[in-house]
């Protein structure tokens, strides 16, 4: 009878035990199953709403990975729970390349259109490079404004900095041509003249301290 009671027993707690390691596995495949999920919806966010939410998807994404392989680290046969989540790892990682490089482009954008509003002034729009908005009336306090920028900031520029001025700098002049037909009085023209004259030494020295600068660094 003993012995009966002692199988039984036995029997019971294999039972527990199978039951305890089914519930264990069964908690790991959700976990698993919810970083993937996780993972395959960020991915299907468009780029600029990615980099913008960033530190809160990366950090998202830090507990949603440590609950999987935490509870998939217990389990004694976990291989295919482990090769879904380095499946899910690296699609988050390529994505994330993907945003990073993107936000890299965006930032280069914003500098170079922050550069040209603050040389050509609020009338400026973005990648507009004909510069309709220039007539006889304003051109002269755009070459002020363009001239006096420059040189308020001469130090801080880099060798691309002063390619962009130089890129701008000759489209106010192909604009020019077009508004001395305009109209553009002889006074306003003598003006600008000056301007111009201050500006091109004011470049070429720049321009090459700059580079010369960034050569040393490049060196160290």
């Amino acid at each position: 009878m003993k012995i009966i009671k002692f199988t039984i027993a036995l029997c019971g707690l294999g039972l527990i035990f199978t039951s305890c390691n089914d519930d264990k596995r069964q908690i790991a495949a959700e976990n698993v199953e919810d970083y993937s999920h996780y993972v395959d919806s960020i991915s299907n966010l468009e780029l600029a709403n990615a980099s913008s939410n960033w530190e809160t998807i990366e950090n998202e994404h830090t507990a949603y990975r440590f609950t999987a392989n935490k509870n998939v680290d217990e389990l004694k046969e976990n291989e295919t729970l482990k090769k879904d989540i380095e499946e899910s790892t690296s699609l988050f990682e390529a994505y994330k390349t993907e945003v990073m490089v993107d936000r890299e482009r965006q930032e280069i954008i914003a500098l170079k259109n922050n550069l040209r509003m603050s040389l050509l002034g609020k009338n400026h729009m973005n990648d507009d490079m004909t510069f309709e908005w220039i007539n006889k009336d304003n051109i002269l306090s755009v070459y002020q404004n363009f001239v006096d920028t420059a040189e308020a900031n001469k130090d801080n520029y880099s060798r691309e900095d002063w390619d962009e001025i130089k890129l701008l700098y000759e489209a106010i002049d192909t604009g020019k041509n077009t508004v001395e037909n305009e109209g553009l009085t002889s006074a306003d023209n003598m003006k600008i003249a000056g301007l111009k004259l201050k500006f091109a030494p004011m470049y070429t020295f720049n321009r090459m301290g700059a580079k010369s600068e960034e050569n040393a660094k490049a060196k160290e």
